[in-house]
């Protein structure tokens, strides 16, 4: 008997300190920080892409120079250790805000595996891609849909021919000349920013620098330098129409991309020192949510009918363009708006081989009136970013539904910046989003 109950003491010993050998294995959240952007930081160094921003130490920066081939299997070995002990983590103390970050860094670093696998020649279904990169299942929709779509805007347009002939012979009313583009678009920056800032409290340092680019496979870009600061470059490779001004500059700037990243800076890295926010992967959740809150930031800073009156007043005579067009040119572009998704389609036929890249350039000439050398470009953008073309419309949709459902209607102009601004302000995901 004394025997058994020395052996029983000695398991509950063993049991006990394996207990514990086990809990010291599970990392803290700060050093799975500092790993996870390190390793993505060395990762990008095999694709340019993978990190859009980064504004953490200087230090965590790779001193080494990049093997000649992808080490995947070290990559994948350090992610999943990450992974795990994201998914060990005690969840029992953590506040609501705290959950939020432990559920946003999960999925970050599924993200990286995906795209890990993906580097080694890893082929998914854009549906599925799509879902392990940016948490988000994208919607699908008929081609009957859009033809649907395309009558609507039919009876509207002036003059002879086909749609898509019709509404660039059109637009081409609303074009902005070069020479006037940066006029233009300081003016709509300037409106931008003024209304932004009169809803939330920015830094004080914060601005950005507006390039204009050429040869791009994007129409904007937002290059997030960190410390408050932004560099945006707009491509001028086709023409820009009058619309893109108050577009750009909300999607780029304010209340978009710019505010995004600095309000992430603000509250996340420099007030809580959740260093994974310090960087931007570009192929990850995130996107979903800068793309989705970038487009809608502009409805939330221009309600459709001040937009009208800012541009019929300032933007158009800056442009030199006649305003007596003007509402039905927004009119026209608010149905040719809803065929947005038919992009999408024609993303997910190319990447999943079912049409050729002149099928999806054809696709898009015709649902979404793109000139065929500027259809052609987009395709570059499909085979470069591949699924990420979701997280534009469907990130808005979700961003708009989130806000909309928490009081931010267009009613409720003030809630609406308010809630926004928490949005933009802590972690989120599309599943998130949609809880």
């Amino acid at each position: 008997m004394k025997k058994m109950l020395l052996l029983l003491l000695a398991i509950a010993v063993w049991a006990c300190t394996t207990t514990k050998e086990t809990e010291k294995k599970v990392l803290p959240m700060d050093e799975l920080a500092e790993r996870y952007v390190k390793t993505l930081l060395r990762l990008g160094q095999y694709d340019s892409d993978i990190v859009d921003a980064y504004y953490g130490p200087e230090e965590w920066k790779p001193a080494a120079e990049p093997a000649d081939s992808l080490p995947a299997t070290e990559f994948l070995t350090e992610l999943r250790l990450i992974q795990d002990n994201l998914q060990a983590q005690p969840t029992d103390t953590l506040s609501d805000l705290e959950k939020r970050r432990l559920t946003m860094f999960q999925k970050q670093v599924l993200a990286a595996i995906t795209k890990v696998e993906m580097m080694q020649g890893k082929k998914l279904p854009f549906d599925q891609e799509a879902k392990l990169l940016y948490d988000a299942d994208p919607p699908h929709y008929e081609q009957a849909y859009f033809d649907s779509l395309l009558a609507a805007i039919d009876a509207d347009l002036p003059g002879t021919g086909s749609i898509a002939d019709r509404w660039a012979a059109y637009q081409a009313k609303f074009e902005i000349r070069k020479d006037k583009l940066d006029t233009v678009f300081q003016a709509a920056i300037t409106e931008a920013r003024k209304r932004t800032k009169a809803h939330y409290d920015l830094p004080a340092n914060e601005n950005f620098k507006v390039e204009f680019v050429t040869d791009k496979p994007w129409s904007g870009y937002n290059y997030f330098q960190g410390n408050g600061y932004s560099l945006i470059q707009i491509n001028t490779d086709f023409p820009i129409y009058i619309e893109r001004a108050i577009d750009l500059a909300g999607h780029e700037g304010y209340p978009g991309h710019h505010v995004f990243n600095v309000l992430l800076e603000q509250h996340l890295v420099n007030e809580k020192g959740w260093k994974e926010y310090s960087i931007y992967p570009l192929f990850s959740p995130q996107s979903l949510i800068a793309e989705g809150s970038a487009n809608y930031g502009v409805e939330v800073a221009f309600p459709a009918q001040e937009r009208l009156t800012f541009e019929k007043q300032v933007l158009f005579p800056l442009a030199g363009l006649n305003q007596s067009e003007a509402e039905r040119y927004y009119s026209i572009l608010s149905k040719i708006n809803k065929l947005n998704f038919a992009g999408n389609e024609a993303a997910r036929l190319y990447l999943n081989g079912e049409i050729s890249r002149e099928e999806a350039a054809d696709w898009l000439v015709k649902y979404n009136f793109y000139e065929k050398g500027k259809a052609l470009q987009r395709t570059r953008f499909m085979d470069r970013y591949r699924s990420y073309v979701i997280n534009y419309n469907l990130g808005q949709e979700l961003v708009r539904q989130y806000v909309e459902s928490r009081g931010g209607t267009a009613d409720n102009p003030e809630k609406r910046w308010e809630v926004f601004g928490e949005l933009l302000s802590t972690p989120n995901t599309a599943s998130m989003l949609q809880e």
